[in-house]
């Protein structure tokens, strides 16, 4: 037989085949145990898209970005024309033409105001709807409430009395320059809460009573009156803050009289200097802040503050401060303004004339009485006495 005609050697060849098919397909398939590839052989394989493990799935990967920078360039022309071709298949509307009024946006004018290229300002309304709900209902309430208030605590405490009976021998509590400068503030506060009353809420109690016409004239008048009282009110601010300053300053004093409320509540004697805590608070609460924040809104709106753009928003913005600081202030100056007429006896007199009894001195204002008594304070501060005063005798005389 020939070596060819074998059949052991052809079945060791189509083993050896066999095998090496096996081994091609292996190497195919390149297991884990592999060798690592070179750097420059991987960066030759094209990478699969969809492998997990080379591409994690991104969030939002679906949504385009765009620059806000990028605005495209309005066809002025063309949105003419649109809307003329829509009056032909929708007659009255108008709905993108209003949208465009509506947007906020400045377009061209002729006019030289500032924002005479803005036909509606959207925030406006918000603006509106914030002075006739928040700051009328409420700020409305408050001023019926306080009133209210203190006339039940008047019903409950009635005016406190001087326990003591008047000596006769009087203290200059006010000069006659401290009384000029608290009746200017006094007036021209007056005159700004009216008048500011009537304008905020006198359409739901003055409107029905009197009519469009007669209320029209009257809101005329008092508007008037309120932009030229406001620099004068300003004015006696400042100069009663220099005058008053000192004796209002805080001490430990003021906190065993706020402490006790000042014995309006249990009728307690609580000494106090020349101020007591409660003026003290007025003072600085009412006259300084307040005072401060109603005069600087103000003067923004009668547009008197110089350098300043008196755009829309600016004008709303100091409106809605001056209307809250407003209400504010007034409410407070019902408790100032009860304690200096019929709340206390002789308070009233002591502004009005700018003497008070010496009992009333020592019951009301102790420690400023003492002070008086042991010389540190004179009992007469003015150089030329109020009429009527050059016979009365101070402390100390016989």
């Amino acid at each position: 037989m020939r070596p060819t005609q074998n059949p052991c050697r052809w079945l060791a060849a189509g083993a050896l085949a066999w095998l090496a098919l096996a081994g091609g397909a292996a190497l195919a398939q390149a297991p884990a145990s592999a060798p690592p590839a070179s750097a420059a052989a991987i960066a030759a394989q094209p990478a699969d898209a969809n492998n997990p493990a080379t591409h994690p799935a991104q969030p939002l990967a679906g949504i385009a970005s765009e620059n806000i920078f990028n605005v495209p360039r309005r066809d002025i022309a063309g949105e003419a024309r649109s809307q003329q071709e829509r009056t032909v298949t929708q007659p009255g509307n108008n709905a993108p033409l209003w949208r465009e009024v509506n947007s906020d946006q400045a377009h061209y004018s002729s006019l030289p105001a500032k924002e005479a290229g803005v036909l509606i300002q959207r925030t406006g309304q918000k603006w509106r709807l914030f002075r006739n709900g928040v700051i009328t209902v409420w700020g409305g309430w408050l001023l019926v409430i306080v009133p209210l208030a203190i006339l039940g605590f008047f019903a409950w405490r009635g005016a406190i009395p001087l326990r003591e009976p008047r000596t006769g021998r009087m203290i200059e509590r006010f000069t006659p320059i401290e009384r000029i400068v608290h009746w200017t503030m006094a007036i021209s506060f007056v005159l700004l809460g009216v008048s500011g009353i009537v304008m905020l809420f006198g359409k739901h109690f003055l409107l029905p009573i009197m009519g469009h016409t007669l209320f029209g004239w009257l809101s005329y008048l008092l508007k008037n009156i309120h932009n030229l009282a406001g620099p004068v009110f300003t004015l006696s601010i400042v100069v009663g803050f220099v005058i008053f300053v000192r004796d209002n300053l805080p001490s430990r004093d003021d906190i065993r009289w706020v402490t006790s409320l000042g014995g309006l509540a249990s009728g307690k004697h609580v000494p106090s200097r020349r101020f007591n805590a409660g003026e003290k608070m007025w003072f600085w609460g009412g006259l300084v802040i307040f005072g401060l924040i109603l005069s600087a809104s103000g003067w923004v709106l009668d547009m008197i503050v110089p350098g300043l753009d008196y755009y829309r928003a600016t004008m709303q913005i100091a409106n809605v401060i001056h209307g809250i600081a407003a209400v504010l202030m007034i409410a407070m100056s019902l408790g100032h303004i009860y304690m200096g007429t019929i709340g206390m006896e002789g308070a009233y007199r002591a502004m009005r004339d700018g003497w008070v009894d010496e009992a009333w001195a020592r019951e009301h204002h102790e420690l400023w009485y003492d002070d008086i008594k042991a010389g540190k304070i004179p009992a007469q501060r003015s150089a030329t006495p109020e009429p009527g005063t050059a016979g009365r005798r101070t402390p100390g005389e016989a």
